[in-house]
C-alpha cells in the first residue's frame, strides 16, 4: 500500500514535466525573453492589451497564474518549484509586453497575479 501511494505521488510530479495540459508544464520553447502579445501595454491600450494577453496565456495553459487560481504551494510541497518557475515565466511574459515606464511600476511585485491585479485597477481607475 505504501509502494502504491508513493507511486502515485511520483507520478503526480513528474506530470508536469511532461503533460501539456498541466499548468505546471514549460514547453522546451518557452522563456522569459519572449513578447506575448504587441503593441506593448502603454497608457492608451489597456483593454485591446489584456484581451490579447489572456488569449496568450490561456494557450500555454498559464492563465490561471495571473487569476490567482493557483496559489503558491508550501514551500515544503514538491510543486513549490515547479510553482515559482511558472510564476517567474508568466511575470517575465507580462512585463516584457509593457513599455518601460509601466514595467517601473510592477517591477518589485511578487506574483504574476499581483502585477495582473496592479495592472487592472490602475488602468480601469484612469477610465472612471
Amino acid at each position: 500500500m505504501a509502494e502504491s501511494n508513493k507511486n502515485s505521488n511520483q507520478n503526480q510530479l513528474s506530470d508536469h514535466l511532461i503533460n501539456p495540459s498541466n499548468p505546471y508544464f514549460l514547453h522546451p520553447g518557452e522563456n522569459p525573453a519572449l513578447v506575448l502579445v504587441t503593441p506593448l501595454l502603454s497608457d492608451t491600450n489597456f483593454q485591446q492589451w489584456k484581451h490579447d494577453m489572456l488569449v496568450a496565456l490561456e494557450t500555454k495553459n498559464k492563465e490561471h497564474f495571473i487569476l490567482g487560481k493557483i496559489p503558491c504551494p508550501d514551500s515544503k510541497d514538491p510543486l513549490h518549484e515547479a510553482w515559482r518557475r511558472c510564476n517567474k515565466m508568466v511575470m517575465s511574459w507580462l512585463t516584457r509586453s509593457m513599455t518601460s515606464d509601466i514595467k517601473q511600476s510592477v517591477m518589485w511585485m511578487d506574483t504574476a497575479a499581483e502585477i495582473w491585479k496592479d495592472g487592472y485597477f490602475a488602468f480601469m481607475s484612469t477610465l472612471c
